[in-house]
């Protein structure tokens, strides 16, 4: 019988503490329908970083469009109701930093910014992309957001009072 390695029981608690998705409906809980729509979307949707005990660091981002985009922060639309609006096929003009998620010991080395700005320059390769937006939840992870999207010569856009 195997057992999965240490580290991916441990992301899993991470990305509990901090985003809390068990308790809004309105987050996306990546399932495997969603795991496929996102692929379908763009291969680089989700990124990881591992080691020999699994995962260290998870990235999703969802290439989506300016008017998807709109309605997000706007409040129109939730989280998950973007992911539904966001169409496979279409020509993608901005891109969601979903969640950088990196086990503590990981963390201040660059190796989180370094896989999202691979994921996004991915994107940015078949998309028009100018636009990266964000719903940050620590200050980590607005700081991360600011710097990729300086590095990637991108407008941010963050939601604010969700």
């Amino acid at each position: 019988m195997s057992h999965p390695k240490p580290n991916f029981q441990r992301m899993l608690t991470l990305i509990d503490e901090v985003f809390a998705t068990r308790n809004d409906p309105g987050q996306i809980q990546v399932n495997q329908k969603q795991l496929k729509k996102l692929q379908n979307i763009h291969p680089a949707t989700l990124s990881e970083l591992e080691n020999e005990g699994g995962p260290i660091i998870w990235i999703l981002i969802i290439p989506t469009t300016k008017d998807v985009m709109n309605d997000f922060l706007q409040h129109r639309i939730s989280e998950k109701e973007l992911l539904e609006k966001t169409k496979v096929g279409d020509s993608y003009d901005s891109i969601y930093l979903c969640s950088a998620t990196t086990l503590p010991e990981y963390r201040g080395k660059g190796e989180t910014k370094k896989l999202c700005l691979t994921a996004i320059r991915s994107v940015c390769n078949t998309h028009p992309i100018k636009t990266l937006f964000v719903w940050p939840f620590t200050k980590e992870g607005e700081q991360l957001a600011a710097q990729v999207a300086k590095e990637c010569g991108m407008e941010l856009l963050k939601v604010k009072n969700r």
